[in-house]
């Protein structure tokens, strides 16, 4: 396996709407347009003001004890309405610590652990709730992560909540 994080930035986002599913089927995404359904739903100041707009996130809340929870869907703008059939978790203006883990598809995906303790590495902080969780975001883009470069990698973003 051969995986690197190439970047480690700080990203200013505004007030988002993760609106999803839970479970990790993304086959059923792609097959049911789920994703199309979103897309829909972008406005174009959603768009000028959130850079990765067109992102598929895969997000894990988690909390020490607890079950694994992952959802997936996509970060869209804080008053989207919630179509039938999914959920939301809403989020405020703020920061997110991004690292890009860049790879072979099948081996960029799964190194949070990493990513999280490089982040505090480097002083940032990583957002708890009241009930001692974090969620985190494993952000799919175009084009780092639909386009792979001359050797075949892509990019994904690990992204957490910072301060």
């Amino acid at each position: 396996m051969s995986v690197e994080i190439k970047k480690i930035y700080k990203q200013e986002v505004p007030v988002l709407r993760f609106i999803g599913k839970k479970g990790m089927d993304w086959g059923a995404w792609f097959k049911n347009g789920w994703f199309d359904i979103l897309g829909k739903l972008m406005d174009e100041n959603f768009k000028k003001t959130y850079e990765d707009w067109d992102s598929y996130l895969g997000m894990i809340q988690h909390k020490e004890g607890d079950p694994f929870n992952y959802s997936v869907g996509m970060f869209l703008p804080g008053n989207a309405t919630v179509p039938e059939g999914f959920e939301y978790h809403d989020f405020p203006k703020g920061t997110l610590g991004v690292c890009w883990v860049y790879g072979k598809e099948n081996e960029v995906h799964g190194h949070v652990d990493e990513c999280k303790k490089r982040l505090e590495e480097q002083g940032y902080k990583i957002i708890y709730d009241a009930d001692g969780a974090y969620r985190y975001f494993e952000r799919d883009g175009c084009p780092r992560f639909t386009d792979p470069d001359d050797k075949g990698n892509v990019i994904t973003d690990v992204c957490f909540y910072i301060e």
